[in-house]
């Protein structure tokens, strides 16, 4: 019967009897997990190195940080290092300068008094160097003299004794010198003594005798 559902002869049941082919891709099918399983494992050494190197890059920030942070401290020490110098060192000179000018001080009477013998012309021989190698020690130390005839005044560093009418010039001028001032490292320790040479125009007047006569007459009355 043309209805028989037997396959004919020399045809194969391909539902009832699978060919190799057939069932090629269902060993592929059922091989797959286990490629996959394969290429997981394959991955897992790169995942570990990446942990790694992550690791590494954290403790590489973090010792930069560190070096970082000696690095401040270390310029921090220093420049306190160097301001404490500084201080100290200004301190020194203060203390060194405050000593000189102390002694200099105590030696501006004798200076005087050597003065006065060269305008005698007292010193001789032996004298006399031993005055010029005091001189040549108070310069070293910065010790120096000032006040000349005929330099202006300068009410900063000379101190008028006495002032006087002075033809010819036309602003307050030294006439004469009573005592020499001294400056140490710049800073006045002694202002010079002088006597001011005014200009004529400027000197006070002396009243004249009629004029002081009818000032006294009221006060007579």
């Amino acid at each position: 019967m043309d209805n028989d559902p037997r396959p004919e002869a020399g045809e194969q049941d391909v539902t009832a009897n699978p060919t190799a082919d057939q069932a090629k891709p269902r060993r592929a099918a059922e091989d797959a997990p286990a490629e996959e399983g394969v290429v997981i494992e394959e991955t897992a050494p790169e995942r570990a190195a990446a942990d790694e190197a992550a690791g590494s890059n954290a403790e590489l920030a973090s010792a930069q940080k560190a070096l970082r942070e000696r690095t401040e401290d270390l310029q921090r020490l220093q420049a306190e290092y160097v301001n404490y110098k500084r201080r100290v060192d200004r301190d020194r000179d203060v203390a060194r300068n405050a000593g000189v000018e102390s002694v200099v001080l105590d030696l501006l009477p004798v200076l005087d008094d050597l003065r006065i013998a060269r305008e005698h012309e007292e010193m001789t021989g032996g004298f006399k160097l031993l005055v010029e190698e005091l001189e040549k020690v108070t310069v070293k130390y910065g010790v120096e003299s000032f006040g000349e005839k005929g330099e202006p005044f300068d009410p900063q560093i000379h101190d008028a004794l006495m002032q006087a009418p002075m033809p010819g010039v036309s602003e307050p001028t030294v006439l004469d010198v009573m005592q020499l001032g001294y400056k140490f490292r710049g800073r006045v320790l002694r202002a010079a003594r002088v006597a001011v040479g005014m200009p004529a125009d400027d000197a006070p007047e002396a009243p004249a005798k009629g004029a002081k006569a009818e000032a006294e007459e009221p006060a007579a009355e």
